[in-house]
């Protein structure tokens, strides 16, 4: 995702507000993932139990969408330290960290949507 990015280039750049907002929307992203996730669980016409594309289907997106929640976290708390002032220039691995994992969330939902939706 971009706000992410743009938000640790903001970062590095010493532009605490931007990086904040860009965090905010980020977080903003994700929220609106999970409940579009959740509009699409509510009105499948399958479930879990139908055929093994239900299981399938249920399990990659249940995953991910686990996946988003808990980055969701991540940039929740790493938005935090930065309001509060508890990271520095060179101590602000859990932002770098939290950074890392979102990317890694964004990887994993081009898998899911390429073999989910796709195929």
């Amino acid at each position: 995702m971009i706000s992410i990015t743009v938000a640790h280039y903001a970062y590095i750049g010493n532009l605490r507000l931007l990086t904040i907002n860009y965090l905010i929307i980020t977080m903003a992203k994700a929220l609106y993932f999970v409940t579009l996730q959740y509009y699409e669980y509510t009105n499948c016409a399958f479930t879990i139990t139908d055929s093994v594309y239900g299981s399938v289907f249920y399990a990659l997106t249940g995953l991910h969408g686990l996946h988003v929640i808990v980055g969701f976290l991540f940039i929740l708390v790493a938005t935090a330290r930065i309001y509060y002032y508890h990271n520095t220039d060179f101590h602000h691995l859990g932002f770098v960290i939290s950074i890392v994992y979102w990317h890694f969330v964004d990887a994993l939902w081009l898998f899911v949507y390429t073999f989910v939706y796709l195929f």
